[in-house]
């Protein structure tokens, strides 16, 4: 997930002054990542260069392990799945240049372009991609993101270790034919191949290198760019890929990924002109930026929702009437209006408004007045065995970003005012919080984000299933889990909607996290930098752009 930021002006409800921003709107790290290190050197910087700040360090670059935002941006310079997206976020072939759907939406058969190149010359072919994917649901590679390929045929059986990666119904039929044969017919299937964990796989490097192959100086990729060189807690550095089969409109030569994690210090890079595009902006810095850079200012929707995940697995959060009264206390429309300030809506779900066949739903309290909701939160506290004389004592976890700092204290102000909660404020660097969120003894409530893999319902009510990957704290619901399946089966998009929205408002009723706003995407972008596109899914390829100084 990308990092961002956000505005506060002052509060008049003994908020403390703290700043908040996003950072790093990551997922959990799915095991121990590859050690970054330098590969050798190419030629100094040369022809068209592009830097960009990218927030926290990646996880890893490992295409079919990785599974925050930070590694998602850089891999998709680096790879092209079956499918990829235009500018402005709209799925186009990719490395398939063209495919058939049968009548049942069940049968999806990709023709690979003839010209598709790996960055070493190799051909790109059918079974790289089938290596790929079966790499991606193997229970060795441990990947939290296998669940992903459920829709694929045999794929939960071999991510839940009952049948054997071979059984994927992933075929080649000729060199450049691929046939993917699904369980049940899936929407959003075409836009799904566009995350990484469908991308291919360079079997020689993979096989000679084994869990090295996605270090600098060996990786061998098959996108617009190759991996140059990664020097921890600064750069990551890309050059032009001269195999890519449409490298003669890709105008950047070598691309900069900054490590760019404090809001501040990205910003500052920006005014002295060492970035060209930012991934947040600072939120105190708001109202100069519309003053002073408003041509470089970009704020819009996106598909993401910032929530405060809770640990279900530990008294008292196991009692859903502590969970909904924590909800019901905090004033979320303070929290849009003058903690974060920049466009973010108050989220009183999980699914963000807007998403693609989504029909809304909300927490059935959401239209109460304030007052009514404060009572009742204070009722159901008490109710669950707190108040003035047992007040409820938590930890709130978030990683280091003075803007996230910002709005735990303000959520810890009005959980204090309203309830009597004692909840205290805890950071933690951003790798140490995905090592300390598995660790279901060491947090209670800990500050989190999720930004949809796809334009679909789907990719947030997906996590949510009893046995995800990305379900840590161990929700289960079997009324969620029988909706969830029968919407996977529905081929009525209206229909499937609906179920999806019941779904959802079971999920609902059991208060399993505290969403509180849906995500802008706010960044800072050169005037000199063409091909900027703002889109919901907040998704910018270097090849996209294009460096013009002084209109050269």
């Amino acid at each position: 997930m990308s990092p961002f930021s956000r505005h506060l002006t002052p509060l008049t409800v003994r908020l403390a002054p703290v700043v908040l921003g996003l950072t790093a709107l990551g997922l959990a790290a799915c095991g121990p990542a590859e050690t970054p290190e330098s590969g050798t050197r190419m030629a100094a910087d040369a022809g068209v260069v592009f830097h960009r700040g990218n927030g926290a360090e990646p996880d890893t670059l490992d295409p079919h392990r990785s599974e925050e935002t930070a590694a998602a941006a850089i891999l998709r310079d680096l790879y092209e799945g079956l499918t990829t997206e235009t500018a402005n976020s709209t799925v186009v072939p990719g490395m398939a240049e063209s495919w058939e759907i049968s009548d049942d939406g069940l049968i999806y058969t990709f023709r690979l372009r003839e010209n598709a190149r790996w960055s070493n010359g190799d051909p790109v072919v059918a079974e790289d991609f089938a290596a790929g994917m079966r790499r991606s649901v193997d229970p060795a590679t441990a990947s939290t993101y296998a669940q992903m390929l459920w829709p694929i045929r045999n794929a939960r059986a071999i991510t839940e270790g009952r049948m054997a990666v071979d059984e994927l119904a992933v075929s080649v039929l000729e060199e450049r034919v691929l046939r993917i044969e699904l369980e049940k017919p899936a929407p959003y299937f075409l836009g799904m191949l566009t995350h990484s964990v469908t991308y291919p796989v360079h079997r020689p490097t993979l096989a000679e290198h084994g869990g090295r192959f996605a270090r600098a100086g060996i990786k061998v990729t098959n996108g617009a760019y190759q991996l140059d060189e990664w020097v921890v807690q600064s750069h990551i550095r890309l050059r032009r890929n001269p195999y890519y089969y449409d490298a003669d409109n890709v105008q950047i030569d070598t691309v900069y990924f900054h490590n760019t994690e404090d809001v501040n210090s990205e910003f500052n890079r920006f005014r002295a002109g060492e970035l060209d595009f930012t991934i947040q902006i600072p939120n105190t810095q708001i109202d100069s930026i519309r003053r002073n850079l408003a041509d470089s200012l970009h704020v819009a929707p996106y598909l993401g929702t910032y929530y405060f995940s809770v640990n279900l697995s530990r008294p008292p959060f196991d009692d859903v009437r502590v969970r909904q009264a924590l909800n019901m206390a905090i004033d979320r429309e303070i929290i849009v209006e003058r903690v974060t300030g920049v466009g973010e809506r108050a989220a009183y779900a999980f699914v963000p408004d807007g998403t693609a066949n989504h029909v809304p739903v909300r927490f059935d309290w959401a239209d109460w007045p304030v007052e009514r909701r404060h009572a009742e939160a204070r009722r159901l506290l008490a109710e669950a065995g707190y108040g003035p004389d047992n007040p409820l004592r938590l930890e709130l976890l978030f990683n280091t970003s003075e803007n996230h700092r910002r709005i735990a204290v303000a959520v810890a102000s009005m959980w204090e005012q309203v309830l009597g909660v004692r909840a205290s404020p805890l950071n933690q660097e951003w790798k140490v919080m995905l090592q300390t969120r598995r660790d279901l003894d060491a947090w209670q409530v800990m500050r989190f984000g999720w930004i949809g893999d796809y334009n679909d319902p789907f990719t947030f009510l997906e996590i949510l299933q009893t046995g995800h990957g990305q379900n840590i704290v161990g929700w289960s619901n079997e009324a969620f889990d029988t909706l969830a399946i029968e919407a996977q089966l529905e081929r009525d998009l209206e229909a499937r909607a609906a179920l999806l929205a019941e779904a959802e408002r079971v999920m609902l009723a059991d208060h399993p996290l505290i969403p509180l706003y849906f995500y802008t995407s706010k960044r800072l972008v050169r005037p000199y930098v063409k091909g900027f596109e703002a889109n919901i899914m907040d998704r910018h390829y270097s090849r996209h752009f294009r460096i013009e100084r002084d209109g050269g």
